[in-house]
């Protein structure tokens, strides 16, 4: 199969679910355990760009794979979010939904809405962050409270949530 870009980042490697139109990939940087991206194939900025295919593909991938992160994480729900276009907070231009499960009790976050400004701060600051080293690898900025996971433990990851497609 070919390679996938998330922007102008290949992240081939963290995909676990993929049609023609859509993929989902682990997160670099999750705010909780289970904390994925939904991404249309096509690089396009905002939603308004997909095509009625695309975006049929995508909201089914969305479905399909928060399904299975649910059950996956043992959660009770989802936060579905999609910061469309930079003045919403959405700093990769290309659009791409997060999936995060949550729990009823002992979810991450004491106050379920504390779940958006974080969102919105690992959203805000990621294009910055995003650099390619010599080797051509994802680096992020070191300050950042959540460090960002490793190639392998992505990959470890994206294989153990394949399983879940069979």
């Amino acid at each position: 199969m070919s390679a996938l870009f998330f922007s102008s980042f290949e992240v081939t490697r963290q995909c676990f679910y993929r049609t023609s139109l859509s993929y989902a990939i682990v997160n670099l940087k999750p705010i909780v355990p289970g904390h994925v991206l939904v991404i249309p194939t096509r690089k396009v900025p905002r939603l308004s760009d997909l095509h009625e295919a695309e975006l049929a593909s995508l909201m089914t991938s969305v479905q399909r794979v928060g399904t299975v992160v649910e059950r996956a994480y043992g959660a009770d729900a989802l936060t579905v979010a999609c910061q469309d276009g930079k003045a919403a907070g959405q700093s990769v231009p290309h659009v791409h939904f997060h999936i995060l499960p949550r729990k009823a009790a002992g979810d991450h976050f004491a106050n379920n809405d504390e779940i958006y400004p974080a969102l919105e701060n690992s959203e805000g600051t990621l294009n910055a962050e995003l650099q390619r080293s010599a080797s051509n690898t994802l680096k992020v900025d070191a300050d950042e409270k959540r460090q960002p996971r490793t190639e392998s433990e992505m990959e470890e990851e994206a294989a153990w949530l394949k399983g879940f497609f069979s």
